[in-house]
């Protein structure tokens, strides 16, 4: 008891310290561009990350909706410079992932409206749910429909209703629309898991402006802190992305794997 005690006192003593000390002081900026490092690099090779920054932003006295916004900057930047590398390491098809960022991008919209009138539990436990069934799927042998997809896969009708349906999971709840993603790209592009990733990166670049936009508009973003977070960000994606380039499919599929884990245990864990 005496132990549990001391480490609830120490846990409150750390809030008090986020809520109170100054953004431009030494420690402060340590602690935001080592989250954000972290959070970085996690995002980059497999997603669920962005939990420990809300969670973050909102002991720093931050509401969630700000705290969602001052992510974006740092996201938007990692992800550019991501998209450059694996771009750079011939792995990204620029077209096909500007063709699945499209529909992503229409259905955040709609998710973000969404948020509003549902109960975000119903997606949360959806989710909770489905992900661990995807990510046992990545260790069939999945070598005959997977592989170097090219930029003239077609995007099908049903296919793109998908990647609707994902973009507004994004936009509705945010946490491990990464994952998604990922799991669309090989299930339904024929994508191996380094090249789902990559498509993962340069999707995010182009569907995140628009939310940073209505964050923006909305004065949902705290810019000192938003700035110093994405120097984190950047430096963990930049070392996930090489990473994940050297190492190949089976280091992403295992991080897949254990952010899942994590991830459902999270969401349904939340839900009492």
């Amino acid at each position: 008891m005496l132990y549990l005690h001391a480490k609830l006192l120490r846990l409150e003593h750390l809030v008090d310290f986020l809520h109170t000390a100054s953004i431009r002081s030494p420690e402060m900026i340590a602690i935001l561009i080592g989250v954000g490092f972290v959070v970085g690099f996690v995002n980059t090779i497999a997603g669920l990350a962005s939990a420990v920054s809300y969670a973050l932003f909102m002991a720093m006295g931050m509401p969630v909706s700000v705290a969602n916004g001052t992510t974006r900057p740092g996201v938007l930047i990692q992800f550019f410079v991501n998209s450059l590398l694996f771009k750079k390491a011939g792995v990204l098809p620029i077209r096909t992932a500007t063709r699945i960022g499209i529909p992503i991008a229409l259905g955040s919209v709609v998710g973000a409206q969404l948020a509003a009138h549902v109960n975000p539990q119903i997606f949360e436990l959806a989710m909770a749910c489905s992900l661990p069934i995807l990510a046992t799927l990545l260790y069939v042998d999945t070598r005959a429909v997977t592989g170097n997809i090219s930029d003239k896969v077609s995007l099908t009708p049903i296919k793109f209703i998908v990647f609707i349906l994902v973009g507004c999971y994004g936009g509705f709840t945010h946490a491990g629309v990464g994952l998604l993603i990922i799991f669309a790209s090989v299930f339904l592009l024929g994508a191996d898991l380094l090249r789902a990733n990559a498509i993962k990166q340069f999707a995010v670049v182009v569907y995140t402006p628009i939310a940073l936009t209505v964050f923006i508009i909305n004065d949902k973003v705290n810019w000192p802190v938003a700035l110093i977070y994405a120097v984190g960000n950047v430096a963990g994606g930049y070392l996930g992305s090489k990473m994940s380039i050297n190492k190949g499919s089976k280091f992403i599929r295992w991080s897949v794997t254990l952010c899942v884990v994590l991830i459902s245990f999270w969401l349904i864990y939340k839900q009492f």
